[in-house]
């Protein structure tokens, strides 16, 4: 008798962690069972991969889906099905909500709040406040947890700590990587003055500006060496940080922002507000510095920083509007834009999407088309051209900085643990994401 499946993906380009490869992919019970020519093959579902590419699902290890918090603006139902409909197969979704996810009690609730309403898997960051560090251990050992997440730098939310000793003892309260917002609060603080309301939008990068970004991420070097607890710098934006930070590899791992490999400071010309997020965009040169950290490896993990707000607070004057920018739903495009365009190869794409977070984090189960691996895909047409309208975005916020923007290259499946969440721009079934398992959060 023929082999069977639940499902087969046949004849695409598999982007395995060896190289590309033609060859069919056989799910059982949500998991890759196999690699290879499975023509004599059945399965209840097969979906013909011919002209396509198969990546691993792709991985968007920093968003905000703000909730709880205000459902006018995003929910995490309504997040997940734009990181669906965007081709990602799963998220890790920061704790910056209202309230803020700084305890168990919280955990415990956003981790049942999930079933029934995501539509990819989620991983939950836990905050860290100066409230919370004597339980930091514990709460990051908890199951589905994939990092502390530390602002040194003020930013949307409640959650602040900014002074060296507060930073020194939440290292000393675990042992697993911590991810940080990395800018100087003092700094921003002694220079908010300079700035008053309805000045252009383009002064956002001269307030926080690279001595800002500087000063935070060598201090938080200094502190990690010190204590010997690995870090994960968020967004990192500036020329001279990518370079200081080849020398702390033992420590720390980097991640860069779409928009920083995607737009310039001529942004604040045409978006106005819409252009702001923090830490900001800032002007080419750093752009090319992101990309040149791309190419030499200094880069692990590309994400979005979604961070959605509703237009009425964008819309405000500059410094009053809200900073924060969507991306959830964007991301594949762009970056499969960026393959098309020759500025990195698709298995690049995939290390910075999939094995970059699963190596950072510690994920079990995804990152990489292998057997044995959760059947996790990102199914695109390199070929596929598009625009990237408004009318797309599902998000309640309703905009992205990115309309108009034509990309070649669009995500046309995307399927979580073998399960069909979205085939050709329309979400399929019901919600059918988890949690996500990581290896040192079991409770």
């Amino acid at each position: 008798m023929p082999d069977r499946y639940d499902l087969i993906l046949r004849g695409g380009a598999c982007v395995l962690p060896w190289g590309v490869e033609h060859t069919d992919v056989g799910v059982r019970d949500g998991k890759i069972a196999t690699l290879g020519d499975l023509r004599h093959a059945e399965a209840a579902e097969v979906i013909d991969c011919r002209n396509l590419h198969v990546l691993p699902g792709l991985i968007d290890a920093h968003v905000h889906l703000r909730d709880p918090g205000d459902p006018a603006v995003e929910t995490l139902e309504t997040g997940t099905k734009a990181a669906a409909l965007g081709g990602l197969a799963a998220v890790f979704d920061m704790p910056n909500t209202a309230p803020s996810i700084t305890d168990r009690e919280r955990l415990d609730w956003k981790r049942g709040y999930l079933a029934g309403r995501a539509w990819c898997d989620v991983g939950l960051y836990v905050g860290a406040s100066k409230k919370n560090i004597a339980e930091l251990a514990s709460l990051e050992l908890q199951p589905n947890v994939c990092a502390v997440k530390v602002f040194a730098g003020s930013s949307t939310g409640d959650l602040l700590v900014e002074d060296d000793a507060s930073l020194e003892a939440v290292m000393r309260s675990g042992r697993r990587r911590i991810c940080y917002h990395s800018e100087d609060e003092y700094r921003l603080q002694e220079r908010k003055p300079m700035f008053t309301s309805g000045m252009p939008h383009r002064n956002h990068m001269v307030w926080r500006d690279v001595e800002c970004a500087m000063l935070g991420t060598q201090r938080l070097m200094a502190l990690a060496r010190k204590t010997g607890r690995p870090a994960h710098i968020l967004h990192v934006s500036t020329a001279e940080e990518l370079v200081f930070l080849k020398d702390y590899r033992d420590v720390c791992t980097v991640e860069v922002l779409l928009n920083h490999l995607t737009q310039t400071d001529e942004a604040y010309d045409r978006l106005g507000g819409y252009a702001v997020m923090n830490p900001p965009i800032r002007d080419q040169r750093h752009l090319d510095a992101a990309w040149a950290a791309v190419r030499d490896g200094t880069v692990d993990v590309v994400g979005s920083d979604h961070a959605p707000h509703s237009r009425a607070a964008k819309e405000r004057p500059w410094p009053d509007g809200a900073a924060g920018l969507t991306g959830v739903q964007t991301i594949v495009p762009l970056m499969l834009d960026h393959v098309t365009s020759g500025r990195l190869s698709i298995s690049r794409l995939v290390d910075l999407m999939c094995a970059g977070p699963a190596r950072v984090y510690g994920v079990t189960g995804k990152g990489r088309l292998a057997a044995g691996y959760d059947a996790d895909f990102t199914l695109v047409d390199l070929k596929r051209q598009r625009m990237i309208e408004e009318s797309w975005i599902v998000s309640p916020c309703g905009w992205t900085p990115f309309a108009g923007q034509v990309c070649t290259g669009w995500p046309v499946g995307t399927i979580v643990r073998g399960r069909t969440v979205m085939r050709d721009d329309a979400l399929v079934g019901a919600p059918v994401g988890q949690a996500v398992s990581f290896a040192e959060a079991r409770g």
